[in-house]
This record gives structure tokens, sequence and C-alpha cells, in this order.
């Protein structure tokens, strides 16, 4: 969940901001000779050699916006039964139309897929990102700069397409992070939770917060989010409170405003028709909106609700015609803290929403919560780039990322050893 600051009655578009400090690759750089002046199969052989590369790139080929992540899941759930992992699909229904229609033949299944090793049916660490993305689809492709000379640079090869960021990045490398920490501590707790839905509201995480999957207390010491964060460890985010303005008049023609009243001036003798509203060009409307988000960088979401009623009460004088509703499910979420006590990363903030808020920890036998449950937020790539047009990323970001994931991983195993989770 992506939204930015609107300080206007205009629904504006995404924007965050996020301090980029990428983690540099320790791994010496390869020249790949090309064997032509476009490199094209050449690029395909560096993906096609690498499980990590080629997996990344047959979850970015499956197109999965959201409420259309069910060819993707399978997929991912196929992929880890192969590797011996037990896998759950976790049926979500978020509505009542989704709950009525699963008899409809034009009926899309919704899952969340959780997997852990036979070892482990309630991981001590958990690893988690979302398989959704963003519209539209944009297709997998690969780019490298080569020079006049017959080779590229092989970490620097350009991986482009939908969700080849955000966040199938981080279901890549989160996915091979721990099958590789398995090879080496085959017993280790670790598990997979990878949810439908955050890109629109977090319906996936939500589901698997409210389920029988998060217990209380929880069994989890650690949650490892995946996000597009350049390789940072994010100390924290803003929190997020979604609200609804409308105003409503009395349709008339635009050329008799005075029978009218506009939804957004009152009566007026000028046709202000379309902030988002109106039917069209010729008709005073009867009724205007405006959506805002807000970002919260301090205070508790009941705060910035009074601020905002009082807001739009003095603006508009009281007028009962004009009206807010908190969007979503109405409770937004205050700013998140997140843990950075991993050493070996840049640290940085964020001002994007994630699924952080969206599960729930519950307290231990003693009350504690988040001190007791460490939570963390990694990933490769950009989120400037994350939505855009140009979403794409380097190969060496992926494998770092694996590192990086390891080294959180081997953190929390400390950890378990300490706090008598073992």
């Amino acid at each position: 969940m992506k939204y930015s600051l609107i300080t206007s009655f205009l629904l504006g578009g995404f924007a965050i901001a996020i301090t980029k400090q990428p983690v540099s690759s320790n791994s010496q750089h390869i020249l790949v000779h090309s064997t032509d002046s476009h490199s094209i199969p050449d690029l395909e052989h560096v993906i096609d050699v690498s499980p990590l590369l080629s997996y990344h790139r047959n979850i970015v080929q499956i197109e999965s916006t959201t409420k259309n992540e069910a060819e993707v899941g399978d997929f991912i759930i196929q992929f880890l039964q192969a590797r011996g992992f037990h896998v759950e699909k976790q049926i979500v229904l978020t509505s009542e139309a989704e709950r009525k229609g699963q008899n409809n033949p034009e009926y899309k299944e919704r899952f969340n897929v959780y997997a852990y090793p036979a070892s482990s049916r309630l991981p001590r660490i958990l690893l988690t990102s979302h398989i959704d993305t963003v519209p539209p689809f944009i297709p997998y492709s690969l780019n490298a700069h080569v020079s006049s000379q017959p080779s590229f640079d092989r970490d620097n090869i350009l991986i482009s397409g939908r969700g080849s960021v955000d966040a199938k990045a981080c279901v890549a490398t989160q996915t091979f992070a721990v099958l590789e920490y398995l090879q080496t501590h085959p017993n280790a707790p670790l598990g997979l939770l990878f949810v439908v839905g955050e890109e629109r509201g977090g319906d996936g995480m939500k589901w698997f917060s409210n389920s029988t999957l998060n217990t209380s207390p929880p069994t989890f010491h650690t949650v490892i989010f995946g996000e597009p964060t350049d390789l940072a460890l994010v100390s924290g985010h803003k929190g997020l409170l979604a609200f609804k303005i409308t105003s409503r008049g009395l349709a008339a023609h635009s050329g008799y405003p005075w029978l009218g009243r506009s939804a957004k001036f009152g009566k007026t003798t000028l046709n202000i028709g379309h902030i988002e509203g109106g039917v069209a060009f010729n008709v005073v409307p009867a009724v205007a909106y405006a959506e805002v988000a807000v970002r919260l960088a301090a205070g508790t979401v009941e705060e910035a609700k009074e601020i905002i009623r009082n807001g739009v009460r003095d603006a508009t004088g009281g007028n009962e015609n004009v009206t807010v509703e908190f969007v979503g499910d109405g409770n937004g979420y205050p700013p998140q803290d997140l843990d950075t006590d991993v050493e070996g990363f840049n640290i940085t903030a964020a001002n994007y929403g994630t699924d952080v808020p969206n599960l729930h920890i519950y307290p231990d036998a003693d009350g504690n919560t988040h001190g007791k449950v460490k939570r963390y937020l990694y990933g490769p790539g950009s989120i400037f780039v994350a939505h855009g047009d140009h979403e794409g990323l380097r190969l060496w970001q992926l494998e770092e990322a694996v590192k990086g994931y390891k080294k959180l991983i081997n953190a929390a195993m400390e950890r378990n050893k300490v706090t008598n989770y073992a």
C-alpha cells in the first residue's frame, strides 16, 4: 500500500519517500562475453543457470494484480512442495460477495501461501511478503549495457517487469534464503507466508492475522517483512488514515445553475462539475467527493480524526451536507516502529505503508507484545520505481538480498537460543 499525503480535495497519485542507501555487493563483477550485439540469448542464459534468478523470472512472468493472484500462488505452492515444504493454502474470503461467489463460474479463488518444513508447523521465525501487484501488467524483460567490447557486466543486468521489485523480488529472495539456510540447518524453525491483497488494503494479511495460524500467545519471536528497501533495514514507517469527504448539492442544467447548488461551492453561476463526481460537463453536480490519505508521522489515529473533523467543520461552517467518512476499516494505524538491531545494514525510514500493522501481535503470558516479537523490514530494489512504468532492479540486488535475509535469520536463530524458544 503506497499512498501519498494529499493536502487538497484532489485524489492524487502515489508517492513515497525513503532514504536510498543501497548496500554494495561484495561479489566480484563478472564480465559475460556476448555472441551478438543484442546479447539477448546470453542474458537469458545467465537467468537460466541460476535457480534463484529463474524462479524470480517465472513468478514475474505470471500476471498477479490484486484479486487475480491464484495462478502465481499455485505456481509457488508447487515449487515449495517439490522442495519438501508442507504448504497450507489459506483461502481468503474478505467480502460477502466473495463468500457468495464461490459457486459462480467467474469466481476467482484467492489464497495465502503458508509454508514450513515438516519439523516446524508453527515456526519461530516467519518471513513474509505479498504476491499481488499493482496494475497494469508489464512483461518481464532483461537489459544490459553492451560496450564496443563483446561483453557485459553480469551483476548489472537490469531485470524489469511488473512485480520484479514489489514484491516478487522479496518472495524469491526470501524463499531462497530459507532454502539455503535449511541446507545447513535442517531443523531451523523457519516459515514462509506469502499473502494476497497487500496493494489494496492488506486483506490477505488481515485474514491470516485473524486466523488460528496466528496464535495467542505467538509462537514466532521474529517476523521478517519483505518490501523494496534498497537493501536497508527500515527503522519504521508512517501511519495511515484514509477518509472521504462528500459534499451533497442539487443537480441542475449548467445553463441554469441558479436552479441547483454546486456540490463543491454551493450556489454559483459557474459549473465546476468534476473533482470526483458529476455526471456530465453540462450538469451541476448533485454530489462530489474527495478521497484523502494522511500519512501520520506522530500522534494517534483518534487525534488525527479529531483534527480532520474539526478542519472540515470549520472550513464549511458546519454545513451538514458536507460529511467525513473514514474509509477502509475506519481505524487506520499509527506510525510503526521496527527493529534494526542486526549489524551490517544501512538504516532508513519509509513513508510508504506495508502489511506490518496488519499482522496483529498477540501479547505473551507476561503481557508483552512488540518487545517480545522482533519485526524487521528489508528487501531488494527501490520503492521509487516499484509502481512505475520502468519497475526493475539490478541482478546483484537479488543475490545480495538472499545474503541479507540469511543474516537476519542468523540473528533470529541466535535469539532463538537465548530466549528458550529452541
